[in-house]
């Protein structure tokens, strides 16, 4: 049996032989260094942020006639899609090359009547019904370029057809920027009107996790120190910051706790749904240990610390908790050894309870 040698007090050491901690069963725990223990992991959905996600639609309306782009496929800013045969499109551009035209001869006409003006053979109204036809021609090509622009044709273009160059019989529809195609709603020999939906592009360098936590945990309080708040992804080398907190509570009492992936985010997908290790807050350094290796007395958790004789019960506090793990404080130094196991025992013979010898 147990020899219980002084009453349950803190500090108090009591004797137990390697023979009696064998026979009851007890295990130790070598302490290393303090560290803050991990948190909880919850279920977390990868999303995009508002504004990385972009509808490619048809500028126009025709025929698909060549798509030059696959599902999952990356593609760059201003890389060709698919190319559209449109009459409508045809239609554009004659209207530039007649706004063009009209307006070189309205800027000939107006050059010519400020000479006459000079020479005082018209009146200076001839010379501002010219100005006001220039204008109105140079408004009327300046309309038909930016329709020409939103078809996405190329600068360059606008000003080759507007110089009397050949018109094409097919709008070749670009990436407006950078990005991963995540759906194609067309296929080849498609009729399409002008704003219907073609393929649909995200960017997937920023990407945010919506982490369903218990509304009890206060996970608002993660988002007063970043330093303290890095969530882990499991299973991928990848890290969020907590971004903010939802006001509403579900029917399941979850709210919403929202991260921006800072790294890793080439590892995760839109859509899928992730375990996410978010930490305590205040999740100070301590003795991280299981949870069977605390002892209470009233209001005060204990450790038993293995010594030359047999074990000191050392007051400590419980600064978080995980699971099966719990996160300590108190008068505990690398090197020692705490009992993990068979905890009760050594409580009955900490408080003299064994009926053992004395």
């Amino acid at each position: 049996m147990l020899v219980s040698a002084l009453a349950a007090e803190p500090n108090a050491e009591f004797a137990v032989s390697a023979a009696q901690m064998k026979t009851l069963g007890v295990t130790l725990l070598k302490l290393e260094q303090p560290a803050a223990i991990a948190g909880i992991a919850y279920a977390a959905k990868v999303t995009l942020p508002p504004g990385q996600e972009q509808m490619v639609s048809a500028p126009v309306a025709g025929v698909v006639d060549q798509l030059l782009v696959g599902e999952q496929q990356a593609v760059k800013a201003g890389q060709p899609l698919l190319r559209l045969n449109s009459p409508q499109f045809g239609e554009m551009q004659l209207k530039l090359l007649e706004a063009a035209s009209r307006a070189r001869l309205s800027q000939q006409t107006l050059q010519r009547e400020k000479a006459l003006l000079t020479e005082g053979i018209i009146p200076e109204r001839r010379v501002q019904e010219a100005e006001a036809a220039a204008q109105d021609d140079a408004a009327r090509q300046r309309q038909a370029e930016a329709a020409l622009r939103l078809a996405g044709i190329d600068a360059g273009s606008i000003r080759r057809i507007a110089a009397g160059g050949t018109v094409q019989d097919g709008v070749v529809v670009r990436a407006r920027a950078a990005g991963v195609v995540l759906g194609v709603d067309i296929k080849p020999g498609q009729r399409v009107q002008e704003a219907d939906a073609l393929l649909r592009l995200a960017s997937l360098q920023t990407l945010w996790l919506d982490i369903a936590m218990p509304a009890d945990r206060q996970p608002a309080t993660l988002l007063k120190d970043n330093k303290a708040a890095a969530i882990e992804i499991v299973g991928r080398d990848a890290v969020a910051m907590p971004l903010s907190v939802g006001a509403m509570v579900s029917d399941s009492q979850t709210v919403t706790l929202r991260a921006r992936v800072t790294r890793g985010a080439d590892r995760l997908r839109p859509g899928e749904v992730v375990q996410a290790r978010v930490p305590f807050a205040a999740n100070a350094a301590g003795w991280a240990l299981p949870l069977q290796a605390l002892a209470r007395q009233d209001d005060q958790a204990y450790v038993f610390v293995r010594t030359d004789k047999g074990f000191i019960a050392r007051p400590v506090s419980v600064a978080s908790s995980a699971g099966a793990s719990v996160q300590v404080t108190g008068e505990l130094k690398p090197g020692q050894e705490v009992a993990t196991a068979s905890v009760i025992a050594l409580k009955a013979a900490w408080q003299g309870k064994s009926g053992g010898d004395k």
